[in-house]
C-alpha cells in the first residue's frame, strides 16, 4: 500500500474532528480517562501536522486550503478553527494543572498495577511519567509556534486575551516539562560481579568472549563517554563517584519518572512551581529514553530556532537536556554495536539488564536510539545498511510482514502489549507497570526515518518497501465503525487471535501514525537519491543529443517550415531542461534526452529517404 501523506492525514483529521469536536468545542470524554498523555496525544494529532506541514497550516486563516477546511468542518469554519483550537488547548492546560497552580503530568489510566486484582489509586494516577513530560514538550512547542504566527492574523480583543493566557500557561508547562525531564535522567553505576553487571556482559559479549575480555573492551570503548559524564558532574548530572573506577559498568538514560532524591532545579530566573519529590529508581529504561529523545530533539528543530520559541530559562534547560540527549544516544548506540563481529542488537530479541526482560519491542527501542544516533551523525555507512536488516527481521518476527501462525504467541506483542514494571513505583503503594502496544507504529516511524537518512539506493528501496508493508498493516487496524471510527486501534482486524474483548480507541497509536505520515511527507520532500552511474549515462546521452541537434540545425528545412521550427524549439527546450537536472536528478535527465534522440533520428531518416527519392 503506497503511503500518501496528504490524503491519509486528511482522513485522520476528518476522523479525529468527527470523534472529538461537537459544534467547534472539544469533547473530552474518552475511554482513556483523565490522562495528560492521552489528552496531549489527541491534540497533537491535529496540531503536529498543522505546524510541521506548510499546506496544513491553520495559523493563517487566509491561506488555509479547501480540503483542509473540509476535513475540519466539525472544528469550525476558516476563521473559527484557530480560536476553537486555542480554547481546546487552554482547556488542556487548565485540566492538567494541580491545586498548587503547577502543571500536572499524570499518567492516569496508562498506569497498570502489577497485581491483576489490584486497583490504581487516585494518588498513583496523578504520578508524573516521562511520556507526559516528552509529549508536553512537543505539544507546547507546537502551540507556541501556532500562537506566534496566528497573533499577526487577528485583532479581535477577546481572542488576543485568550491567546495571551494560553501563551503564559504553555510557557509554564514547557518549562516544568523540561525540568521534569532533567530530574528523570539517571546514570546507574554497578559492579561487573553484580547480577546486572553479569547480564550486561552477557548481552554485549554474546557469550563469545570471556567476561574479563568484555570488561576490558567496555572500559576502552566507553572511556571518552565516561570522562564526559565525570566532567558533567559539575553541570548537574547526579551520579555515583564510583563511575571514576573503570572496572565499574554503567548505563545512562531516562528512568520512568522523576528519580528518587533528584535535586530540585533552582538556578533559573523564574521559579518553577511544583517539582514533586521523585520515587523512581535510578534505573535507565531504553523505552523511556527513546520517548525522551523524541521530545528533546524538538527543542532544537529548525522551526523552534527560527521562531525563537524558547525564553532564557528554557534555552538554559535545553542545553542541559542536549548534553543528556547526546550522552544517551552515544551510550546506547555503542552498546547496540558493541564488538567487532555481530552486533548485540542483531542478537534478537534484546534483553534488558535491570529488569531481566526480553522482547522484540526492546530490540526496536534500542534500534530507535541507534536511528537517533545515525541521524545525529548523518551516517550513511555500513551501520545504516545493517540497521535496515534489523528492521526487516523485527517486522518479520513481529508478524507485521509475515503470516500469523495458529496460537502464535507473538500476538501478545500487539495485544495486550509488552508490560514493563516501573522500578520504585511501589513507594506509592502497589507496584505499577507501563504497557506498550505501539510496536507496529514505532517500527514504521523508525523505518521512515532511516529511509529519509539513507543515500543508498538499494537500502532506501528496501526501507520504502518495508514502510509500505508496515503502513498497510497499520491502516488495516483502523476502527471501522462506531466509537473512534477511522482512528486506531482494532488489533483483531489483523490478529484475530488477539485477546481484546472490547474495541479500544488508542490515542497513542493514532498519534504515532500521524507522526509517521509527517515524517513520510518530509521523506518525499527530499531530492531523490542520485545515481553516479546513471548520471554518467545521462551526460553521454545529452552529449550525443546536443551534437545531433546541432547537426540538424545545419540542414535545410523541408516540408512545413512552421512544424519543423516548433519541433526544433521543443527539442532545444527539453535538452536545456535535462542539462539543468543531470546533477540532481539524472534519471529524469535520461528520460528527457531519450525521446529527443528518437525524434532526431526520425528527422535524419526522413531526410535520407527524401534524398534517395530525389
Amino acid at each position: 500500500m503506497q503511503i500518501k501523506p496528504r490524503q491519509h492525514l486528511l482522513d485522520i483529521w476528518r476522523a479525529a474532528a468527527r470523534h472529538s469536536f461537537d459544534d467547534g468545542k472539544l469533547v473530552w470524554g474518552d475511554t482513556d480517562g483523565l490522562s495528560s498523555v492521552a489528552d496531549a496525544e489527541r491534540l497533537l494529532c491535529l496540531l503536529y501536522p498543522a505546524t510541521e506541514i506548510p499546506s496544513f497550516r491553520l495559523d493563517q486563516p487566509d491561506t488555509t486550503e479547501r480540503d483542509v477546511l473540509q476535513a475540519l468542518e466539525r472544528v469550525g469554519s476558516r476563521l473559527e478553527i484557530p480560536p476553537n483550537l486555542i480554547t481546546a488547548l487552554t482547556q488542556f492546560m487548565r485540566t492538567h494543572t494541580g491545586p498548587d497552580d503547577a502543571p500536572a503530568f499524570a499518567g492516569g489510566p496508562y498506569f497498570k498495577t502489577v497485581d491483576p486484582e489490584g486497583e490504581l489509586t487516585y494518588e498513583q494516577g496523578k504520578l508524573g511519567v516521562v511520556d507526559s513530560y516528552s509529549m508536553s514538550v512537543t505539544l507546547c512547542l507546537a502551540t507556541l509556534g501556532f500562537l506566534k504566527v496566528y497573533e499577526n492574523s487577528t485583532t479581535r480583543p477577546e481572542v488576543r486575551r485568550a491567546l495571551a493566557e494560553l501563551r503564559d500557561a504553555t510557557n509554564l508547562r514547557l518549562t516544568a516539562a523540561m525540568v521534569s525531564l532533567l530530574r528523570s535522567f539517571a546514570v546507574n553505576v554497578f559492579d561487573a560481579e553484580s547480577e546486572q553487571g553479569r547480564r550486561l556482559i552477557q548481552v554485549i559479549g554474546q557469550n563469545r568472549h570471556s567476561d574479563r575480555a568484555v570488561l576490558q573492551q567496555f572500559a576502552r570503548r566507553f572511556r571518552p563517554l565516561r570522562a564526559t559524564i565525570i566532567e558533567s558532574l559539575s553541570r548537574g548530572i547526579e551520579v555515583d563517584e564510583s563511575i571514576r573506577d573503570e572496572s565499574q559498568l554503567f548505563e545512562c538514560g531516562w528512568a520512568w519518572g522523576v528519580v528518587k532524591d533528584a535535586p530540585k532545579v533552582t538556578d533559573l530566573d523564574a521559579p518553577v512551581p511544583g517539582q514533586p519529590d521523585g520515587i523512581a529508581d535510578r534505573l535507565p529504561y531504553v523505552y523511556f529514553t527513546v520517548v525522551a529523545l523524541d521530545g528533546i530533539q524538538d527543542l532544537f528543530s529548525e522551526r523552534t530556532l527560527t521562531l525563537g520559541l524558547l525564553d532564557a530559562d528554557q534555552q538554559k534547560l535545553a542545553e542541559a537536556l542536549r548534553l543528556r540527549w547526546e550522552l544517551s544516544q552515544q551510550y546506547w548506540s555503542a552498546v547496540a554495536r558493541f564488538g567487532t563481529e555481530r552486533w548485540p542488537l542483531e542478537d534478537l530479541p534484546w534483553q534488558t539488564t535491570g529488569l531481566r526482560l526480553e522482547s522484540e519491542y526492546f530490540s526496536l527501542t534500542v534500534a530507535a536510539i541507534l536511528v537517533h544516533d545515525l541521524v545525529r551523525r548523518r551516517a550513511t555507512d555500513d551501520d545504516l545498511t545493517r540497521t535496515v536488516s534489523i528492521m526487516e527481521r523485527l517486522a518479520d518476527r513481529g508478524r507485521v510482514t509475515s503470516r500469523m501462525t495458529r496460537n502464535d504467541p507473538v500476538v501478545r506483542l500487539h495485544d495486550p502489549g509488552v508490560l514493563m514494571p516501573l522500578a520504585g513505583s511501589e513507594r506509592s503503594g502497589s507496584r505499577l507497570q507501563w504497557r506498550m502496544t505501539d510496536f507496529s507504529a514505532q517500527l514504521l516511524k523508525r523505518t521512515v526515518q532511516l529511509a529519509e537518512l539513507s543515500r543508498n539506493i538499494e537500502a532506501q528501496d528496501r526501507l520504502l518497501r518495508l514502510a509500505e508493508q508496515t503502513f498497510e498493516h497499520l491502516w488495516n487496524r483502523r476502527i471501522e465503525d462506531g466509537h473512534g471510527a477511522g482512528l486506531w486501534d482494532d488489533v483483531r482486524a489483523v490478529f484475530p487471535d488477539a485477546e481484546a474483548a472490547n474495541l479500544r480507541l488508542s490515542w497513542s497509536v493514532t498519534e504515532r501514525v500521524t507522526e509517521c505520515l509527517v515524517a513520510a511527507r518530509n521523506l518525499y520532500e527530499q531530492e531523490p537519491i542520485r545515481s553516479p552511474d546513471l548520471a554518467d549515462l545521462a551526460r553521454d546521452l545529452l552529449s550525443e543529443a546536443t551534437h545531433l541537434f546541432g547537426r540538424e540545425q545545419l540542414e535545410a528545412s523541408t516540408g512545413d517550415d512552421g512544424s519543423r521550427a516548433r519541433a526544433m524549439r521543443s527539442m532545444e527546450n527539453r535538452l536545456d531542461h535535462a542539462r539543468g537536472l543531470v546533477d540532481e536528478r539524472p534519471a529524469t535527465a535520461f528520460a528527457l534526452a531519450l525521446p529527443v534522440l528518437r525524434e532526431l533520428d526520425t528527422l535524419a531518416q526522413a531526410r535520407d529517404a527524401a534524398a534517395q527519392e530525389g
